[in-house]
């Protein structure tokens, strides 16, 4: 009886470590801070294609992950217009913010998702690509908030 029972604590406390390191490995582990060096600003697609080019980021705050390149968040601020930018940059269809892990607190993408359903912020293509079916999509807010991640492309990766 005692060894049933030691067996089966054995048992559940396996489960309780091995449940904390998957969450811990989710939520914390393989993020870094997302280096914004040159040549890795921010940077706005022109309209008519061409090369992305670097744009004014101040207060640039951002996480990355070599283990998913659909890990990247980034918040920042921009002196830009929303009607600078429609004018010289172009849209991005459907942007869907992806959540990011919950410490990294200036990102939130429901309030996100939520400004560019109503207009209030306007989402921009950045790099098409970046991975192979992944872009990063940058939202701008009319005060100068802005917001980067990377999503789907919906472009099948060789």
């Amino acid at each position: 009886m005692n060894a049933g029972k030691i067996a089966a604590g054995v048992l559940v406390l396996s489960g309780i470590v091995a449940g904390a390191a998957i969450w811990w490995l989710q939520v914390y582990a393989y993020y870094e801070p997302a280096a914004f060096t040159p040549g890795a600003e921010i940077a706005l697609t022109p309209l008519g294609g061409g090369a992305p080019e670097v744009i004014v980021a101040d207060n640039v705050e951002g996480v990355d992950a070599g283990s998913s390149p659909l890990r990247f968040r980034a918040c920042f601020t921009t002196p830009l217009s929303q009607a600078m930018l429609t004018e010289t940059y172009a849209m991005y269809d459907k942007p869907t913010p992806l959540v990011g892990p919950g410490w990294f607190s200036c990102y939130d993408a429901g309030r996100i998702d939520a400004a560019l359903e109503t207009g209030e912020a306007l989402a921009f293509l950045s790099v098409h690509d970046i991975h192979p079916g992944i872009d990063r999509v940058v939202a701008v807010f009319p005060d100068g908030r802005a917001y980067a991640w990377h999503q789907l492309n919906g472009e099948v990766a060789d």
